[in-house]
């Protein structure tokens, strides 16, 4: 599971525990704090028509005339009310009165006139001298039929003779905190997926980095040009900065080992080949001889300067993470330049060579290195093409890059060889001389490539040859 997946899951893990409980808490506290709200206003009617009841009742009693008149007269009253979701058209306000003792004097339904209520909480606190209320169901299994009353003290020279309680059914609170419910779920859904949107950015934004990263460790084990990302945050530059220096590291032991490696294996022959002839050269021979054994000498250690010469350029190239000094280069000239560091072996070797393309194509990168690159291409075409042959130099551009590419008419490139021809110190024998070469040319013309942000491939072309392309960034500045 990649890191990306698995920081996504925990955020929904952690989002989904906390959103279902966080929704949980709140749908649950929908209800009770509506019923309170209900309550609160429950207690200022009761204590107002306790009031009234006072100044209507005779003394030393409690008198529920007023308030019969007053609820056959409301019966009489329509009207329509909407309270938000909730339509109403008649009032569901009940009251009831008693006297001292707890007994109904008064019941603005008519069912309780004359019943003891002295043993409920709102008409037996109240006589008490505390706040009285209660919650009763009318059908003891339904919700629905839920009655809050809120009593309060009948008063008369300062004593209580009554209680008036004020009930009030709860299925009208039902039907708001049904839709306040599904308002609640509604923004928990839509809250959810603007939040999941929000983690999705949030993980990338985290994840990202960290991929640059890996993308760059990468390029480093495979010997692809990087350069280290641009990091956000000091946790990420340090980790960014540790990579880099570990590369360093490693790439400094690896190529003094390699280059020792290499010295060694390729210096061994000439080495060998001159020792031989110097020892035959102790002896008595005729001149001609002799100044065979000479030639070898020189030629062989004039191999030795030439793999040294490349092993030191080589090792260069590599340590180079970036360019130096780069300017602008028109491309016809950089072919023009590169032709004609050859143009003389060439004509030696009577073979054409003609250059093509290039007018108005612009690249940025460092002179010396990209002719460098050309000639080695342009030397292994001639190295490998017979005399009466031809080589083609030519530039072309496609996709904003552009292609230096160099053809020939030789005999190609086996199949065996062609994925191994970039690999450092693998040649194949020159067709004229029979000799290898240092096997360095091609290794030095990708390490100029990549440099330059390009690559170069080589392969046989279906009428014969081999084509070797290296292409780079166009400049369009």
């Amino acid at each position: 599971m990649s890191l990306r997946l698995r920081l996504l899951v925990l955020l929904l893990a952690i989002y989904g525990a906390g959103g279902f409980l966080l929704t949980r808490w709140a749908l649950n506290q929908v209800r009770p704090r509506y019923l309170e709200s209900m309550e609160e206003s429950l207690v200022d009617t009761s204590v107002l028509l306790a009031s009234v009841l006072e100044t209507q009742s005779p003394a030393g009693g409690v008198n529920g005339e007023m308030l019969r008149q007053a609820f056959a007269a409301s019966g009489q009253h329509e009207f329509e009310a909407k309270i938000f979701s909730l339509r109403k058209t008649a009032i569901d306000l009940r009251v009831y009165v008693t006297d001292d003792r707890g007994r109904v004097v008064f019941d603005s339904t008519g069912r309780s006139e004359g019943q003891d209520f002295s043993r409920w909480n709102d008409v037996r606190r109240t006589l008490l001298g505390q706040y009285g209320a209660r919650s009763t169901r009318d059908i003891a299994a339904n919700d629905e039929t839920q009655v809050i009353y809120v009593a309060a003290p009948v008063r008369q020279a300062g004593r209580i003779v009554g209680v008036l309680s004020v009930g009030k059914p709860t299925h009208g609170i039902n039907a708001l905190v049904a839709v306040a419910k599904r308002r609640i779920l509604l923004g928990a859904v839509l809250g959810g997926v603007v939040l999941l949107l929000v983690m999705l950015l949030a993980a990338s934004w985290v994840i990202a980095p960290l991929e640059r990263l890996t993308d760059y460790a990468r390029a480093v084990r495979d010997r692809r040009p990087a350069v280290r990302p641009q990091l956000p945050g000091r946790t990420l530059r340090d980790l960014g900065t540790a990579f880099e220096e570990m590369r360093d590291a490693l790439e400094g032991r690896q190529q003094v080992e390699r280059y020792t490696q290499a010295l060694a294996h390729e210096v061994k022959a000439p080495l060998a080949a001159i020792r031989g002839a110097a020892e035959l050269l102790g002896e008595e021979m005729p001149e001609e001889q002799r100044r065979k054994f000479l030639g070898n000498i020189r030629s062989e250690a004039e191999r030795i300067q030439q793999i040294v010469d490349r092993l030191l350029e080589m090792s260069s190239l590599e340590a180079r993470k970036t360019l130096g000094r780069t300017e602008r280069i028109e491309v016809s000239a950089l072919l023009a330049e590169a032709a004609a560091a050859l143009r003389p072996a060439f004509e030696a070797g009577r073979v054409a060579l003609a250059v093509a393309g290039g007018t108005g194509l612009w690249l940025r990168g460092e002179r010396v290195l990209l002719r460098e690159a050309l000639v080695n291409l342009l030397q292994n075409a001639l190295d490998f093409v017979p005399a009466g042959g031809t080589v083609t130099l030519r530039a072309e551009a496609a996709s904003a890059r552009v292609a230096l590419v160099v053809e020939d008419t030789g005999p190609g490139v086996p199949d065996f060889a062609l994925p191994r021809v970039f690999e450092r110190f693998y040649s194949l024998p020159r067709p004229r001389s029979g000799r290898k070469s240092t096997g360095l040319g091609l290794s030095l013309v990708r390490e100029i490539a990549h440099l330059h942000g390009g690559e170069v491939e080589l392969a046989n072309r279906p009428e014969g040859g081999a084509r070797a392309t290296l292409s780079a960034p166009l400049d369009q500045t």
